[in-house]
């Protein structure tokens, strides 16, 4: 079992008197059912598991009358295993998009107060677009005001940091180096380096992960990772609406080469030979609201706030994780990338990395391109200013940075950070970092 951090989350959870029944939502495998039981196991006397994927029968606990009552007398009379005792039971419903009418009950379960429940989702977001095929799905209703939902992600790189045996002094250092913007020990930043180099192979996926420590070979973990991306893909044939389902796969399947490309801007003529987007714009929302992709959209001037200044029309599309990236290149990429080459495809490793660590921060994604030449990867609010983050090899230029930089009163950017094969240091303005460091950067 790794640490994870939303293990904090349910403990600040539990501790709120007022607390409502909680939904951990996010893409199928990134570590929900092991995290929420491990949390009940820990936390409480007595654990009920209902798990409807694996048991659609359970779903009749919960037709017709939700009285918890009513529903507790049919969970133990089919589970008379269920041990079930007022104030110190945690009833925890897996998959719980599979059952719609469980999640209804929750709004009962609250204001009963008797019991707390902790419900996973994997398509929560896209769950409504499958077409209802039985009668007992029909008539259900989310219980607005009653449920409190958190997104959960696959590991991310200081939870991966934490599983290789890093520890929190070894974090504080770092903080450090950055604070004082001195250089990180030889040592240790070679350390460092290695991990981010095995992380973009690995990602975060607890699967991944955890076959990666115990073997240490690469070839199980993309045995495992391929798997995860055809249990996406069948996904998107069971939930997905009939007409969709063809649409939702060959946008996905599109991202890598989309990604290789000089300008990643992505675009739906790439999908199909004459693909537009209002034949596939609703299938690429089914794959972000499904959480296997992020957005990231391109902003018509550098200025916060990021959001009220993007252009929805013009964005880029990244893994959410970048070892599901990764696992869809070609063999012998994983070589190049533990020997220190991250520039394969045309930057779009080191973009889809940046993409993963910032996403799994909570933070959206924006770049700013401009013809005419000026591109700059990644634009985020830092230290309450509008800072550019670009990503580069050690003799990359960085020529938009230094642009944009030298004209402050046409760009509004007063600071900016390159991230690339480096240790610490500065140029007047411009913040020179390891790649490693980017979890480190938040808006604090």
């Amino acid at each position: 079992m790794f640490r994870r951090k939303i293990e904090h989350y349910f403990e600040e959870w539990k501790n709120d008197k007022e607390h409502k029944p909680i939904v951990v939502k996010g893409v199928r495998q990134c570590g929900k059912t092991s995290s929420v039981l491990d949390f009940a196991h820990r936390n409480y006397k007595k654990v009920v598991y209902l798990d409807f994927r694996e048991h659609p029968e359970y779903k009749a606990f919960f037709t017709a009358n939700l009285s918890v009552a009513t529903i507790i007398l049919r969970i133990t009379a089919a589970l008379p295993e269920a041990e079930i005792e007022e104030n110190n039971t945690c009833f925890v419903f897996d998959e719980i998009q599979d059952c719609p009418q469980a999640r209804s009950a929750l709004k009962y379960f609250h204001l009963d107060g008797r019991y707390d429940v902790m419900c996973t989702g994997s398509l929560l977001g896209v769950h409504g677009y499958k077409q209802k095929t039985r009668n007992d799905d029909d008539e259900f209703s989310i219980p607005v005001g009653f449920e409190h939902i958190v997104e959960m992600y696959p590991m991310d790189f200081e939870e991966w940091l934490w599983a290789n045996g890093i520890q929190p002094p070894h974090i504080e250092y770092l903080k450090d180096c950055l604070k004082a913007e001195i250089p990180v020990d030889i040592a240790i930043h070679h350390r460092f380096r290695e991990l981010l180099h095995q992380y973009v192979i690995v990602g975060g996926m607890p699967e991944s992960v955890k076959t990666f420590l115990s073997t240490g070979l690469i070839g199980k973990v993309l045995t495992v990772q391929r798997r995860i991306v055809d249990e996406y893909k069948a996904d998107m044939i069971k939930y997905a609406s009939s007409q969709d389902k063809s649409h939702i796969r060959e946008c996905f399947e599109s991202i890598p080469s989309q990604l290789a490309r000089e300008y990643k801007k992505f675009t739906f003529s790439a999908i199909r030979k004459n693909g537009r987007g209002r034949d596939y714009v609703g299938s690429l929302q089914w794959i972000e609201d499904a959480g296997i992709i992020r957005r990231c959209y391109n902003l018509n001037i550098t200025e916060l706030p990021l959001d009220g200044n993007r252009v929805n029309s013009e964005f880029k599309v990244y893994m959410a994780d970048i070892g599901l990236l990764v696992c869809q290149l070609e063999n012998g990429t994983q070589s190049d990338i533990l020997n220190g080459n991250l520039l394969g495809y045309k930057g779009a490793i080191f973009e889809n990395l940046m993409a993963d660590v910032l996403g799994k921060m909570g933070r959206h994604l924006y770049y700013f391109h401009k013809d005419g030449g000026i591109e700059l990867d990644y634009v985020i609010r830092w230290k309450g200013k509008c800072t550019p983050l670009e990503c580069k090899s050690t003799t990359g230029d960085a020529k938009s940075m230094k642009t944009v930089l030298a004209h402050p009163e046409k760009y509004h950017v007063e600071q900016a950070i390159k991230l690339g094969d480096y240790n610490i240091g500065r140029i007047g303005a411009l913040l020179i970092l390891p790649l490693y460091m980017c979890f480190l950067l938040t808006d604090d």
